[in-house]
């Protein structure tokens, strides 16, 4: 089989198992060399979203509107079908996008990963969250790829509105997907929120943390953060050992209250407001990137060497979840 090379391939069913992870750094495996044909996709969807569409928000309706028919386009070259959920937002007509593999065994329970497609005001969003849009429809294409059909069901969202003036009100995108989501019941056993996952540094004090996590954590900025509130902790801790085992990428993980300064910004929060187990994974964004939500959040900020790494990692963790 074909899932964006043989990189990406052993990432998602002949990973190893590993140590368990715990809070700070932990040991990972050898490093392993980008996959070619991966970095070219992602560094495509991130030039498309960021460069040929640009800013993407209400306040920019068609821009917004192609973003997500970009993600459709994509999803539905990958052969799935897909559901939009779509509401208004001043006065805009918008739409979340779902595309999903139904599980075998398990497939009332779903893994669910999600990313925003929007970008705040003033910034064309190359790293928020142009790279985590591309993460996405990467592990999609490669889970529609793939032989083996998963325990749990797998769903991949692209999210409208994450960002001002709707972050962590009823029109977030997110927040009127989890809403649903309890209406209906549905088991969300696992959501894995990608928001800006490529921007790393190797320099000395590159990195920053809220207090007093500076404490406890690196100041070098070449790692992927995941970041769980307590009744999130299982997950957290099983998707970054699944992630290090699958990529040899370095990764640190929190679990704190959900009430501690940062851990919020993004819409693994809106999960948490409907008792979901959900979890960030970040580069950290303000805490590392000084393009964070500024004109300078372009695709050349982006280390797409290392963007497939983590892509890779990310899809070993979704396929531990999910079991297969």
């Amino acid at each position: 089989m074909t899932v964006g090379g043989a990189g990406l391939e052993v990432a998602l069913f002949t990973m190893g198992i590993g140590g368990l992870c715990c809070l700070g750094a932990t040991s990972s495996p050898a490093p392993r060399p980008p996959d070619p044909t991966l970095r070219a996709n992602l560094e495509r969807h991130v030039r498309v979203l960021a460069q040929e569409i640009g800013e993407r928000h209400t306040g920019r309706p068609e821009a917004l509107a192609r973003a997500a028919a970009y993600v459709e386009n994509a999803l539905a070259g990958f052969g799935y079908r897909l559901a939009a959920q779509e509401y208004r937002a001043a006065g805009v007509a918008v739409r979340n996008v779902e595309a999903e593999v139904r599980g075998a065994g398990r497939a009332e329970e779903v893994v669910l990963v999600g990313a925003h497609y929007d970008s705040a005001w003033g910034t064309p969003g190359a790293d928020d969250n142009g790279t985590g849009v591309a993460a996405l429809l990467e592990i999609a294409r490669a889970f529609a790829r793939a032989r083996r059909t998963p325990a749990c069901t797998v769903r991949f969202v692209g999210f409208v509105n994450e960002e001002p003036p709707f972050f962590q009100t009823p029109l977030m995108g997110s927040r009127v997907y989890a809403r649903r989501c309890r209406e209906r019941g549905e088991r969300v056993v696992a959501m894995l929120c990608l928001e800006t996952i490529g921007y790393y540094s190797d320099a000395p004090g590159s990195q920053r943390y809220p207090f007093p996590l500076q404490l406890l954590y690196p100041d070098t900025g070449n790692f992927l953060g995941f970041v769980g509130n307590l009744s999130s902790g299982r997950i957290a801790r099983e998707a970054a050992r699944r992630f290090r085992d699958a990529s040899g990428f370095p990764a640190e993980l929190a679990i704190v209250p959900a009430w501690f300064p940062g851990v919020d910004l993004s819409d693994h929060w809106s999960f948490w407001q409907e008792g979901y187990p959900a979890v960030l994974v970040t580069d950290t964004a303000p805490f590392r990137s000084p393009f964070y939500h500024t004109a300078g959040d372009m695709p050349d900020r982006v280390d797409f060497d290392r963007l497939a790494r983590v892509t890779v990692g990310l899809a070993g963790a979704v396929v531990g979840l999910a079991g297969h």
